[in-house]
C-alpha cells in the first residue's frame, strides 16, 4: 500500500510544498560530529545556460593519507536523498505540525541533494568502512541516481544518470577523494529518449547510455541518423542508445525501435502506437572487438517508477533482447531483436511469471575466443545464454533458472524463481564465472501462501558452458531442472552464494560491482582479471514498492570461487556489518537517510600502475 496520500494531485502537491520549502531556505544544519569539513565545489554550464555542479565535502580522514601510509581505494556510490516522495518512506502521513517546521522529522521529508558517496574501501586499514567525503549534485533535486558504466578503468569518466531528472552526469575522478564535474546532459539534448538507464564506456573514453523511456514529448522524433520514430512520450516507448563524449555531449542517439512492428501480442504500448514495440533497453553491454553491442529491455517504465499504482499489464514488462552493430561508432544500428523463450515454469496463467518476462540485464563474455552473451530476467527469475551475439539471429537458451539457487540464500526459497527480482549480472574478465545479485521475493507476492525468497549473490561456473562453443547443449526445460540445476553437463553450476539479508524475504541487493583494483607489493594498484571481492546495495526504486535497507555490503571471493560476506566491512556509526545508507548525519549535513543503487570501485590516477 502506498504510504502517500490517496490522491496523486495530492501527492503531487505535497511534493511541491516540500520543494518549495527546500527554495524558501529550509535546508539541513550540518552535523557538528563530522568536524571541519573541506567544501570544494565544481561547476559547468549546462546546454540551457545554467550552471550545475558538483560540491565536495571531504572529511578530515579523506585528507588524512600520508606519503608513507597506504595508497588508498575507494567505493563510489551514486545515492539519492530518501524523502516524501518515496512511498517507501515510514511514517509519511504522521508528520508533525507543517512541511515549514524545521523539526527533524519534517526535515528528513524534505527533498536534499543527491551525491556520489565515496567510500574509504582499503581493507585492513582504520578508515576501511568510513564515508569520507559526499560529493553533491545541484541544483537538480529527485534524479533519483540509479546506474552508472558496469566498471572502471584508469582514465575513464564516470558516467551516471538520474532516472526521474532524464539527467546525465559525468565525472571526473582522477584526483580523488575529491571529485569533478565535467559535464551533463539535461533532457532537451536527448529528445528521443527519457529515463537514463546504464552506460558503458568505451576504448576512446566516450560512452554509450541507454535511455528506457521515451521521447520528451509524444509525437515524431528525428534521430541521428535521420529517420523517424513515434513515441507515446516520457517514460513510454520507445527508448534509445545515446553515444556521449567525455563532457556529456550528445554524439548520437539512435532508435531501439525498428522501423516495422515488433510482436503486438507480446509488445504492449500505452497510449498504443501505430508500430508495437518492447524498445526499453536497460542493460547494455558492448564487444568493441566484435563489432557488437547487446542491450535488454526491461520495461515501459512509466507504470512501474513515476507512480506507485501497479503496471496495469504484464506485457509492459518486455521479453526481448537486442543486437546491434556498432562497426561505425556513430551509427549504432539495432541488427536482431530476439524474444526469449518462456520456460517449465510458464502455465499460460500469469505471463509475468513467465521464465521471459522483463529482460533486466545482459552481459558479454570478454576473451577473444568467445563470442557468447547472458541476460537475465527480473520477473521471469531466469538466465539465458546465447553462444554467439554476432549471428544474424541469436538463439537463447535457458541456462539457469534462480529457483536452484534460492533455498541456498536464506529464508523461504520455494517456488524461488518467480519474482525472484535478480538484478546485477557480470562476467568475470577471464570468463570462468557469472555473478548474479538477486533481491529475492517478498513473502505474499504469489499469494496468501507465498513463503517468499531471501537475496543475495550467486556465482556460477560458466567454463564448461563456454568451451562448448557453438553447440551449447544446456537448456532448462523440465520443472526438475528448475529447482535442480540443469541436466546437461555444460549447464552452470553453483560455485558459491552468500545470502544477503537471509532471514528476510525480499530483501537482497540489486546491484553489485568487481573490484577489478589490486594493491601490489609496490603500494600501487594496478588492474586485475582476478577480483578477491565484490560490492552490493541494497535497494532498487522505493516508488515501485520494492525498496530495500539501504546498505553497501562487501562479499569475498575466495580461490575456490566461494563467497563470504565480509565482516570487517563495518559502519563507522553503528558498528554493524555493512554501511548503512539511513544514517541522519553526512559530510554534507543532517540530510538523513540516502538510497544507494549502484557503485564502482575507483583509486586516483597518480595511485594505480597499468
Amino acid at each position: 500500500m502506498s504510504l502517500l496520500p490517496q490522491s496523486r494531485w495530492a501527492r503531487r502537491g505535497l511534493i511541491a510544498l516540500a520543494s518549495a520549502a527546500v527554495v524558501a531556505g529550509v535546508v539541513a544544519i550540518p552535523a557538528s560530529a563530522q568536524g571541519t569539513i573541506d567544501k570544494v565545489k565544481s561547476e559547468v554550464t549546462g546546454a540551457d545556460g545554467k550552471n550545475y555542479w558538483v560540491e565536495n565535502n571531504l572529511t578530515p580522514e579523506a585528507r588524512q593519507q600520508s606519503a608513507d601510509g597506504p595508497k588508498k581505494e575507494y567505493a563510489l556510490v551514486w545515492a539519492g536523498d530518501e524523502n516524501v516522495a518515496d512511498t517507501a518512506v515510514a511514517d509519511v502521513r504522521n508528520l508533525p505540525g507543517s512541511l515549514l517546521d524545521p523539526v527533524d522529522k519534517v526535515r528528513d521529508a524534505l527533498p536534499g541533494p543527491d551525491f556520489l558517496a565515496v567510500v574509504d574501501v582499503t581493507k585492513g586499514t582504520p578508515d576501511y568502512g568510513k564515508v569520507v567525503n559526499t560529493a553533491t549534485v545541484g541544483p537538480l533535486v529527485e534524479n533519483e541516481p540509479h546506474h552508472m558504466q558496469y566498471s572502471w578503468r584508469k582514465g575513464d569518466k564516470i558516467y551516471a544518470g538520474g532516472l526521474f531528472s532524464a539527467a546525465t552526469y559525468v565525472f571526473d575522478v582522477a584526483a580523488l577523494p575529491e571529485i569533478k564535474l565535467s559535464g551533463i546532459s539535461l533532457p532537451s539534448q536527448t529528445l528521443c529518449g527519457s529515463v537514463p538507464d546504464a552506460y558503458w564506456v568505451l576504448k576512446d573514453g566516450t560512452a554509450y547510455g541507454t535511455y528506457m523511456g521515451g521521447p520528451v514529448a509524444p509525437g515524431p522524433c528525428r534521430y541521428t541518423n535521420g529517420e523517424v520514430r513515434t513515441g507515446n512520450g516520457f517514460a513510454g516507448s520507445p527508448g534509445s542508445v545515446i553515444r556521449f563524449d567525455q563532457e556529456g555531449r550528445n554524439l548520437v542517439e539512435a532508435p531501439a525501435a525498428t522501423e516495422t512492428p515488433e510482436d503486438p501480442t507480446q509488445c504492449l504500448n500505452m497510449p498504443a502506437l501505430g508500430n508495437p514495440t518492447c524498445a526499453n533497453p536497460h542493460g547494455i553491454q558492448v564487444r568493441e572487438d566484435l563489432n557488437t553491442m547487446v542491450t535488454s529491455d526491461y520495461a515501459e517504465p512509466r507504470s512501474i517508477i513515476l507512480d506507485p499504482v501497479k503496471n496495469p499489464s504484464p506485457y509492459l514488462r518486455r521479453p526481448t533482447v537486442r543486437t546491434w552493430d556498432i562497426s561505425d561508432l556513430n551509427k549504432p544500428k539495432v541488427k536482431s531483436v530476439q524474444y526469449l523463450p518462456t520456460g517449465p515454469r510458464s502455465n499460460g496463467v500469469d505471463p509475468l511469471r513467465n521464465e521471459n518476462r522483463a529482460v533486466m540485464e545482459t552481459t558479454v563474455t570478454n576473451r577473444p575466443e568467445n563470442k557468447g552473451a547472458f541476460a537475465q530476467t527480473m520477473q521471469g527469475g531466469a538466465i539465458f545464454y546465447t553462444p554467439d551475439i554476432t549471428a544474424e539471429n541469436p538463439e537463447w537458451k535457458e541456462v539457469f533458472d534462480l529457483g536452484t539457487s534460492a533455498p541456498e540464500l536464506g529464508v523461504g526459497g520455494e517456488n524461488g524463481g518467480p519474482s525472484a527480482n535478480g538484478g546485477w549480472i557480470q562476467t568475470s574478465a577471464d570468463d570462468t564465472t557469472l555473478y548474479h545479485a538477486t533481491i529475492g521475493r517478498k513473502a505474499g507476492t504469489l499469494g496468501p501462501d507465498d513463503k517468499g525468497t531471501a537475496g543475495g549473490v550467486i556465482a556460477l561456473d560458466i567454463e564448461k558452458l563456454l568451451a562448448s562453443g557453438n553447440a551449447p547443449q544446456c537448456s532448462i526445460d523440465t520443472i526438475e531442472e528448475t529447482t535442480a540445476g540443469g541436466a546437461e553437463s555444460d549447464c552452470p553450476t553453483i560455485k558459491g552464494t552468500v545470502g544477503i539479508n537471509p532471514d528476510q524475504t525480499g530483501a537482497g541487493p540489486h546491484w553489485g560491482a568487481l573490484d577489478n583494483l589490486e594493491r601490489g607489493d609496490d603500494g600501487y594498484y594496478r588492474h586485475t582479471d582476478q577480483p578477491k571481492r565484490l560490492a552490493t546495495a541494497n535497494y532498487f526504486v522505493a516508488r515501485t514498492g520494492l525498496d530495500g535497507d539501504h546498505k553497501l555490503c562487501m562479499t569475498d571471493i575466495a580461490q575456490d570461487g566461494s563467497l563470504s560476506l565480509d565482516e570487517s566491512f563495518k559502519d563507522e556509526d553503528t558498528g554493524d556489518t555493512c554501511v548503512s545508507f539511513n544514517r541522519q548525519h553526512w559530510p554534507h549535513g543532517d540530510f538523513g537517510n540516502a538510497k544507494p543503487h549502484s557503485m564502482l570501485f575507483v583509486a586516483a590516477d597518480e595511485d594505480i600502475k597499468d
